[in-house]
């Protein structure tokens, strides 16, 4: 398949900003800490399992000293329902004890990574969402395939991805594109049976063309 020019590229981009002014986070959140364990919690499973969790969990237990203090066997049963409850509360223990000892969450990318169970797409919402750093790009799902059937990347690695998206998206517009991208992911471009005739995006888009 052809990959878009970056003239397309950028006309895409600006389309789906267009098209979802009211893009945000879909993880529910009041502090920066809870976007943390509703990060760690959305892995493998759906944004809205993790709301219907976090809220329940957050009336419990609110702070990283709080979470710290739990074992897993206290953690463990309030968010099995999101799936690997034990390494997710594992991770969400240790990196709360970490984070309690150092008064904050990282506030780069190396930071990040040494938290355990942070990769590199929580590292890069967590990045945006908290700090406004800009440039950030969080490849999920959506943002596999739309990036590859659109012709933004051949590449199916997400870091390569990351890396293809970077080059192109404004910095300044990196954090909305990708919100923007998983709403158009839900929306329209689905993975079985995208709404190729009525997507905004066809008359540019590679794979309707």
């Amino acid at each position: 398949m052809k990959l878009l020019s970056k003239k397309e590229k950028l006309e895409i981009h600006g389309i789906l900003l267009d098209l979802y002014p009211h893009r945000r986070c879909a993880l529910d959140y009041s502090s920066p800490f809870e976007l943390f364990v509703a990060s760690r919690l959305s892995a493998q499973c759906t944004d809205v399992r993790v709301n219907i969790v976090t809220d329940e969990l957050f009336k419990k237990y609110k702070t990283p000293e709080e979470f710290a203090a739990l074992s897993v066997d206290e953690l463990e049963p309030i968010i099995r329902s999101c799936g690997l409850g034990k390494t997710k509360a594992r991770d969400i223990i240790a990196a709360s004890k970490i984070i309690s000892e150092t008064g904050r969450i990282p506030d780069t990318m190396d930071g990040m990574l040494a938290l355990p169970g942070v990769g590199r797409k929580i590292a890069n919402l967590l990045l945006g969402e908290i700090y406004g750093t800009p440039g950030v790009i969080i490849v999920d799902t959506h943002c596999i395939r739309l990036s590859n059937r659109m012709g933004f990347t051949e590449n199916r690695d997400p870091k390569k991805i990351e890396d293809d998206l970077r080059k192109v998206i404004p910095p300044a517009e990196s954090l909305d594109f990708c919100h923007a991208i998983v709403l158009h992911g839900r929306e329209v471009c689905s993975a079985r049976n995208p709404a190729c005739e009525k997507c905004a995006l066809n008359k540019i888009c590679k794979k309707y063309i």
